[in-house]
């Protein structure tokens, strides 16, 4: 691999302009097909086989036209102190508004008048109205939304309080200046690590490029795939992270050859066949963990990880090609302004004296920096090192014990959305179940001889009335055939709660003995049961999907290190910092830990899709510096160096380099805390934390200290494996022999010279 990665460096440089215009007119292709794209779908959480769903699909059967799963609102209002709805004035202004809703989109099916559906609290200062719109929050066009909005602007006119809730509402989330202000953040640490403009320049030049094409293609996609907008967020998250790391790799490897006195051309295929096969292969761990996102059969989830895979993917190749091409434009721009006069004062001797040993002055690569002194500090060490890193990743870890599962609702929203002033209103005035009503769904198709329908929905109806939780039952209603009923449930306790989670549990168990005796099959749905059906999905996916994705990026780690404990540790370490991530998460976004601080504003279960998330995504990014960091090491291992001067000579080259992009990659994440939307805003903190764990934590403590411990037998290989095993030469191995036997004489031995790694 190295030797192809060698060969494409080298073409890409020689052909930039080429290079350059191909990816320059991708992005134009996605661009323009962006552009012309219709507007990106709002989450669907459509979970084919669960309960919920297979609930909402006899709906659309035994009650046609009633569009189960099409969009929702409720428009609550709320009389002035002193007032009630029922006073003339304000009856009147909420007719009208009625009246608005009704006549203002073709795509509203109904709307529930307050007055005739009895929606009107005990005080009788809060009532609202239902709307149901013909289509699903795919399809619901901007002109329904305005006129969603401008109905309660009417209401507002008359001095009512008018709110509006429900999935109608559903907007793009909005990052604000954080995301700005992570860029900012990449672009100073850039120009910190290498001390010339030009190089910092490149690798966020690279990964908007690479960002840019990505989520263009996902947004002229979103229509036709239903992708939604939290897909292209995601995808700009890792894609901005990943893509900014991948170049920075193969940017600094590209100074390391120039300074060790290798030609421009030379240097960038060089610097591809090497670091190249660690982005190659760290790329390909990403890849692996987003993809086997697919296995817990969530069409939203398989979709987000599909499009943020290719997002890498991206990444990956142009990192491969672009880089080296601009590398080229960049000229001798890319070293900082003293390494250019020193490198040119070299070449100056050198040509004075032909017979001076062509190379650099060996103290320049023996002189100690940060990472060589911490490296050798770990060495003395290792035990105090590995148990201070576990035991601060353990005391982090433990909020985690008490990690509570649920999906988001309007109570997560920030407290100036209309959404949540909706959801206050309606707990204030009704309780807070009236924002999460359950729909129960009786199937009467195939009753028992001497039952009916009717008496099994009775039956449902006294039992389920007789729970704890249930503040409100509606009478049964029954399609045209008579053979399906549907009742509505509403808890007392609020949507996202453990014990809604309860009632929909004791409905379904209690369901279970009414179709034994009648042969009537009650479903259970409605948003707040579909939430409950996915983060059950997600629980009984999580370890088969961490077995998939661990135990293929283990096999994956074994090709590249050619040992079986050097993967281990790193799945192990992994494991660390994402219960150590999770724990985080779990003191501020459900205990309300530092809330102010990162904005939360409503504490709560954490997303149920977080725990799998954060799995797949950080242990892909968690690999990637595994990969960079410790092939550094394996290079110099097999180079014959000693153990520990292996760990050294790899944080001495790494450390700098993997610290600079753990940093940029944080700081990218961080920037989405500042998200209006409470699922990417969780996501963008447990990302940042998770590689702040993994970076600092576990890759430059807790790796060190193990293979201090383990010394030659953390590269130990069974001789059978050694056999199976193919050889990728990630380490450019057969590259440097390759060139060696090129050059011949003298520099066949230069060549294979530790320094020169």
């Amino acid at each position: 691999m190295a030797t192809f990665l060698y060969q494409l460096g080298r073409f890409a440089f020689r052909r930039r302009r080429f290079v350059a215009l191909i990816w320059i007119a991708l992005l134009a292709v996605a661009g323009v097909g962006a552009a012309t794209a219709a507007a990106p779908a709002a989450d669907s959480l459509a979970i084919p086989g669960t309960e919920a769903q297979r609930a909402f699909d006899l709906l659309d059967q035994r009650f046609p036209g009633t569009n189960a799963d099409g969009a929702t609102a409720r428009v609550v209002f709320k009389a002035p102190a002193g007032e009630t709805m029922k006073d003339p004035a304000n009856k009147a202004a909420v007719e009208r508004t009625v009246h608005a809703l009704r006549s203002g989109s073709p795509q509203v099916d109904r709307v529930a008048d307050p007055y005739t559906a009895r929606a009107l609290s005990k005080d009788g200062r809060t009532a609202y109205a239902q709307v149901s719109y013909k289509v699903t929050g795919f399809e619901l066009t901007d002109a329904s939304k305005d006129a969603l909005e401008d109905a309660a602007k009417d209401g507002r006119d008359a001095g009512l309080t008018v709110e509006t809730g429900g999935n109608a509402l559903q907007a793009i989330p909005e990052t604000g200046a954080t995301e700005v202000i992570g860029i900012a953040i990449s672009a100073v640490v850039l120009v910190i690590t290498f001390g010339a403009l030009i190089a910092a320049g490149l690798p966020l030049v690279t990964a908007l490029i690479g960002v840019g094409i990505g989520v263009s293609t996902i947004t002229a996609l979103s229509s036709t795939l239903d992708l939604s907008t939290t897909t292209s967020t995601l995808a700009t998250m890792i894609g901005l992270a990943v893509g900014i790391d991948y170049a920075l790799f193969i940017v600094s490897r590209y100074r390391a050859e120039i300074t060790e006195g290798s030609e421009r051309e030379e240097a960038a295929g060089r610097a591809v066949g090497t670091a190249g096969s660690a982005v190659v292969f760290a790329g390909l761990t990403v890849v692996i963990a987003l993809v086997g996102l697919a296995v817990v059969n969530i069409p939203m989830l398989t979709k987000m990880g599909l499009a943020a895979a290719g997002t890498v993917v991206i990444a990956v190749l142009i990192a491969l090609t672009l880089i080296p091409a601009l590398l080229g434009f960049a000229g001798k721009r890319v070293l900082p302004r003293k390494a250019r006069k020193d490198r040119e004062g070299r070449e100056d001797r050198e040509s004075a004296a032909a017979g001076e040993p062509h190379g650099r002055p060996a103290t320049a690569a023996e002189r100690p920096n940060m990472g060589t002194r911490w490296a050798r500090l770990v060495l003395r060490r290792p035990v105090t090192v590995l148990l201070a890193a576990v035991v601060a990743l353990g005391a982090v870890a433990v909020p985690a014990a008490s990690l509570e599962l649920g999906l988001p609702d309007d109570g997560s929203q920030p407290t100036d959305t209309t959404q949540r002033k909706a959801y206050d209103l309606l707990t204030d005035g009704f309780g807070a179940g009236f924002n999460g009503p359950l729909m129960l769904v009786v199937d009467g198709r195939d009753v028992h001889a001497g039952q009916s329908t009717k008496t099994a929905a009775a039956r449902v109806a006294k039992e389920v009335g007789a729970l704890d939780d249930v503040a409100v039952l509606t009478p049964p209603t029954f399609n045209k055939a008579g053979d399906t009923a549907m009742l509505t449930v509403v808890p007392k306790s609020k949507p996202s709660s453990a014990a809604t989670e309860d009632l929909v549990h004791d409905i379904r168990s209690r369901s279970t003995g009414i179709a034994h005796d009648t042969g009537a099959k009650t479903l259970v749905t409605g948003t707040t049961a579909m939430n409950v059906d996915v983060s059950q999905k997600l629980d009984d996916a999580l370890l088969p999907y961490l077995a998939l994705v661990v135990g293929l990026a283990f096999l994956l780690l074994m090709v590249v290190f050619r040992s079986v404990l050097v993967p281990l540790k790193a799945a192990l370490g992994f494991l660390l910092s994402v219960v150590a991530a999770l724990g985080a998460v779990v003191a501020v976004f459900q205990w309300g830990w530092l809330g102010d601080v990162f904005g939360v504003e409503q504490t709560g279960p954490i997303m149920s899709m977080m725990p799998i998330f954060l799995v797949g995504v950080v242990f892909g990014l968690a690999m990637d510096y595994e990969v960079f960091l410790v092939t550094r090491m394996r290079e110099a291992f097999v180079h014959g160096e000693r153990p520990g001067e292996a760990v050294v000579t790899g944080f001495r080259h790494g450390a700098r380099v993997v610290t600079a992009a753990a940093v940029i990659m944080i700081s990218v994440f961080a920037g989405f805390i500042g998200s209006t939307d409470a699922m990417i805003k969780m996501i963008g903190f447990g990302l940042a934390v998770a590689v702040l764990f993994d970076a600092f934590l576990v890759r430059m403590a807790v790796v060190p200290a193990v293979l201090a411990l383990l010394g030659r037998s953390a590269w130990w290989l069974p001789g059978w494996l050694q056999k199976i095993l193919p050889n990728v030469d990630v380490e450019g191995e057969g590259l440097r022999e390759r060139l060696a036997a090129d050059a011949g004489g003298p520099d066949a031995s230069a060549a294979r010279a530790p320094e020169r790694v």
